[in-house]
């Protein structure tokens, strides 16, 4: 037995001694990095705020090509620890244990026994630490990408320990835009972090022309402030203000209540309060020798309380009058957090400077849109003007022209894949349909109401009810897609706050174009002559040898062929539905009534009153467009009363009626 056990021992020992130079001669062959994490090995393994630093530093300090991508798969839990010989591997989960990956080459070294292998942990606090250092490398990465989302990584989650590798790397940035980039987070950075207050006022002055968000947030962040109470005014406190108990900024209630929490003040006796403490304090029929039945008002039960607390059984009685002596003798105060005066003042500064800076690109941006809704109203409604004032013919299916030019434009897409040439192409195809359909629409039903306006309006509507289902019948019911060409998919930014779709800037364009072109026609061609002359004087005109009836039919199918490639334009950036013209029917006519009936620059005088009536009354009240909509009728009713005929009145026979 003795034999036995003296032979295990021997085993035991030998085998000992055989595993022990294994594990050391795999770490004498280890490679540079494989060396310095076992010099720093327990730092590595079990690391803290009081370690990492240490480690950090001397991983930055080696200049090993593999540091980078070893701090990054520590922090992200990607690197194990192997009890049998001690080294650290990268390590993913593979059938039957984990795949090794050697720290220094990057080679594979095969599997490797779950039981054998420990994943390192590091902490939430170690792993900041281990991001931040990752920075350093990240802003010099030979990747654009990878610098690019090290930038996005500071803008993100700022640092006191970014600033100074950020500065490191903008002599060392080689794209211009990249290094512009670094230069303004650098700004933003050093506002709030660098180590001098003449470095941080330089920043924050340096924010002035800046329209970003994030510049406002970090002066926002320089200026944060907390209530704050004081028996004296403090000297050494930054104060942003000095409140007022009873005002609008500090209610009487919410002061004594800081005075409470700040332990200035006992709370108030509340009629609660002193109803539980007598009622407590009953003594058969007595409070404090005071009999019950006279306990009828609120002063008797004041005075029964003072009782108790003059023996100690309550605490003392607080009044109101005992409330405003202790709120004026105390000083109310937003203190900022930022404790130096100098830096609030200067964020003070840029800050007001940005905002007026801001107010001016949001007028822009708001002007911007004001006009673009002006084009899409002019474009809409130029078709209406013509026809309603020269034909005075109440036209109620004229958005129905504009539902169908939409749809023209969306089946020319479905057989023309190309979306610009789609686009060229339905453009003189939907004004064509339109046409056409006004034409038909003026002959077989327009021609017969002349004169007769409360029939031709009945008419009118019953033709868009119709085209309305018609177009469902065909089409659906479901929004269809008319897309726009991938050049006018994007935006026109100028900065900021000030930008633009493309689409509506190719609208604006387009209603510029039918401006000038209408204004040829009417001013340089013998159409408009006609067209002017009947819509002065049409008993005149015909004398002269004009036909009324067939400028009448021109002059519809001119109105309801622009409305079709108003549809185009509108469908590039609206749902395209049976329904769509409706949505425009109503602003069209207000357009037409409040310009000038007949009038092509009254119709673009009346569009850009009303689109930006439109949008001024939705910025003013953005999250009620139903109110905005009624605001803006109410308007134009008043506005009608005071000018009837509109903004720019017809002569002649406008004049005479």
């Amino acid at each position: 037995m003795i034999l036995r056990l003296i032979c295990c021992a021997l085993t035991i020992c030998l085998g000992l001694s055989g595993l022990a130079p294994s594990a050391a001669q795999a770490q004498d062959s280890a490679g540079p990095l494989q060396a310095l994490l076992q010099d720093n090995a327990d730092a590595v393994a079990n690391p803290s705020r009081s370690t990492v630093d240490t480690l950090i530093g001397a991983l930055l300090g080696s200049d090993l090509p593999g540091v980078p991508e070893f701090l990054e798969r520590w922090r992200d839990r990607g690197v194990y620890l192997r009890a049998s010989d001690g080294l650290f591997y990268y390590a993913t989960k593979a059938a039957g244990g984990f795949a090794l990956v050697d720290v220094d080459t990057g080679q594979d070294l095969g599997q490797a026994d779950s039981a054998d292998m420990s994943e390192l942990r590091p902490n939430a606090g170690v792993r900041r630490v281990i991001g931040s250092a990752l920075v350093a490398f990240q802003l010099l990465d030979d990747d654009p990408e990878r610098r690019l989302a090290a930038l996005d990584a500071i803008a993100r989650s700022p640092s006191e320990d970014q600033l100074e590798p950020l500065r490191l790397s903008i002599d060392e940035e080689p794209d211009p835009l990249l290094q512009e980039r670094k230069i303004r987070l650098e700004r933003l950075l050093s506002a709030r972090f660098a180590a001098t207050p003449a470095e941080r006022i330089a920043a924050i002055e340096s924010l002035e022309g800046d329209l970003g968000v994030d510049a406002r947030a970090v002066l926002n962040l320089i200026l944060t402030t907390s209530p704050a109470v004081f028996p004296t005014l403090p000297q050494d406190r930054n104060i942003a203000a000095i409140l007022t108990p009873g005002t609008e900024a500090l209610p009487q209630a919410e002061a004594y209540a800081r005075l409470v929490e700040a332990g200035f003040a006992p709370p108030l006796t509340g009629v609660a309060t002193i109803k539980d403490a007598l009622i407590a304090a009953m003594d058969g029929d007595t409070v404090a020798g005071i009999p019950v039945s006279s306990l009828t008002t609120d002063a008797a039960r004041k005075a029964a309380y003072a009782a108790l607390a003059a023996t100690g059984a309550v605490p003392p009685l607080v009044t109101l009058e005992d409330q405003a002596n202790a709120l004026a003798a105390h000083q109310f105060v937003l203190v900022y957090a930022e404790p130096d005066p100098a830096i609030t003042a200067a964020a003070e500064e840029t800050l007001e400077a940005i905002l007026f800076k801001v107010g001016l690109n949001q007028a822009a941006d708001l002007a911007l849109d004001g006009l673009s809704l002006a084009s899409i109203y002019f474009l809409a409604a130029i078709g209406l003007a013509i026809t309603f004032g020269v034909m005075g013919v109440i036209n109620m299916a004229h958005g129905e022209f504009i539902m169908m030019g939409a749809y023209t434009g969306y089946v020319v897409q479905l057989f023309v894949p190309d979306y610009t040439l789609s686009l060229v192409l339905a453009l003189p195809l939907a004004f064509a349909v339109t046409f056409g359909a006004g034409v038909a629409m003026e002959r077989l039903v327009i021609r017969w109401l002349y004169h007769r306006p409360l029939e031709t309006l009945l008419a009118t509507f019953g033709i868009s009810i119709a085209l309305q289902q018609l177009a469902k019948n065909i089409f659906g019911t479901q929004a269809r897609p008319l897309t726009s060409p991938d050049w006018l998919s994007g935006t026109l930014t100028f900065n900021e706050v000030v930008s633009i779709s493309m689409i509506r800037v190719a609208i604006f364009v387009l209603a510029l174009l039918f401006l000038g072109l209408l204004l040829y026609i009417l001013k340089r061609t013998r159409l408009g002559l006609e067209v002017r002359a009947v819509t002065q004087n049409p008993g005149m005109a015909a004398s002269m040898g004009i036909n009324p009836d067939r400028i009448n039919m021109l002059t519809f199918g001119l109105g309801s062929g622009i409305a079709g490639i108003a549809g185009v334009a509108i469908g590039l950036y609206a749902k395209v539905t049976s329904e769509m013209g409706a949505d425009y029917i109503v602003q069209s006519f207000m357009t037409v009534v409040v310009g000038g009936v007949g009038n092509v620059w009254g119709t673009l005088a009346g569009a850009t009153l009303i689109g930006f009536l439109q949008k001024g009354i939705e910025f003013l009240n953005p999250s009620n467009t139903l109110a905005a909509q009624t605001y803006m009728i109410l308007f134009i009713i008043l506005f009608i009363q005071f000018r009837p005929k509109g903004i720019i009145a017809l002569k002649g026979r406008a004049a005479g009626d």
